[in-house]
C-alpha cells in the first residue's frame, strides 16, 4: 500500500527559517516524509534540516527551484508516494494550510490543488503582483480555465500525473510549466486559498527576467502540447 503524501521543500540559503517550516509540517500530522533539497546553499541550511531530522537532497550548486523541485519529485516517485506537496523553505508559505490541501485531496480527488495567494493581494509587493497577475491572465486566456496565482509554490501534485509529465526548465517558470501541462492533459484542478507571510527573507525572482521566462514557457508548452 502506497504512502500518501512527501512534502517538498527547495531550499537555498534559509538557514533562519528552515526548521520552523519543517517542525510546522510534522505538527500537521498529515505527512509522510518531509524533503528538503537545498539548491547549493552556503549557508547551515543543509545541516540544520538534517539535524531537524527531514531527509534531505543536497545539489552542489545552485541550479535553480524548478531543479529543486524535479529533484524532490523523483524521489516521491521512486519511493511509492501518491501524492507531493510543496512549499517554500521561507515561511511564506503556513505550514498549516497542509490540513487544508489535504482535506480537499482526500475528498474531491484532484489531480493538483493550487495554493491561491489572490484573495488579499494588500500585502504582496506591486512587482510580484503585477508579475503573477500578467501570467496568470495569459495561461487563463490559452487554457480556458480561469486560474487565479499562476506563480504559486504551494501545491499539491498526484505522483501519477508527474510521471506523465515531461518538465524542460529549471528555474522559477517550472512551475509554470507544469500548471500549463497539467491544465492541456485536461487533469482535474482546484484552487484553495492560503496565507502568505512577506517577510525579510529576500527573493531569488529577477521580475523582468523571470517573467520573461514564463512568457517564454508558456509559448512554447502551448506549442508543443505536451
Amino acid at each position: 500500500m502506497k504512502s500518501k503524501f512527501c512534502v517538498i521543500i527547495p531550499a537555498y540559503n534559509v538557514e533562519n527559517t528552515i526548521v520552523r517550516v519543517i517542525e510546522g509540517v510534522r505538527e500537521t500530522g498529515c505527512i509522510h516524509a518531509i524533503v528538503v533539497v537545498d539548491d547549493g546553499s552556503f549557508d547551515a541550511t543543509a545541516r540544520l534540516a538534517q539535524a531537524a531530522h527531514a531527509i534531505v537532497i543536497k545539489n552542489r550548486s545552485n541550479q535553480g527551484k524548478g531543479y529543486a523541485l524535479k529533484a524532490g519529485f523523483r524521489y516521491a516517485i521512486e519511493n511509492g508516494y501518491e501524492a507531493v506537496i510543496c512549499l517554500d523553505g521561507d515561511m511564506q508559505h503556513s505550514p498549516g494550510d497542509i490540513r487544508a490541501f489535504v482535506n480537499c485531496y482526500l475528498t474531491k480527488n484532484p489531480d493538483m490543488i493550487i495554493g491561491s495567494r489572490m484573495g488579499d493581494l494588500s500585502t504582496m509587493p506591486w512587482d510580484r503582483r503585477f508579475s503573477n497577475q500578467t501570467t496568470s491572465l495569459i495561461i487563463s486566456i490559452l487554457t480556458g480555465v480561469r486560474i487565479r496565482d499562476s506563480q504559486s509554490g504551494y501545491r499539491l501534485i498526484k505522483t501519477r500525473a508527474l510521471q506523465r509529465i515531461s518538465l524542460t526548465s529549471n528555474r522559477y517558470e517550472t512551475e509554470s510549466e507544469l500548471l500549463i501541462k497539467v491544465l492541456m492533459r485536461k487533469y482535474k484542478i482546484m484552487q484553495l486559498p492560503i496565507k502568505t507571510i512577506y517577510n525579510d527573507q529576500p527573493s531569488h525572482i529577477h521580475r523582468l527576467t523571470d517573467t520573461l521566462r514564463f512568457l517564454q514557457i508558456i509559448f512554447f508548452s502551448l506549442i508543443k502540447k505536451h
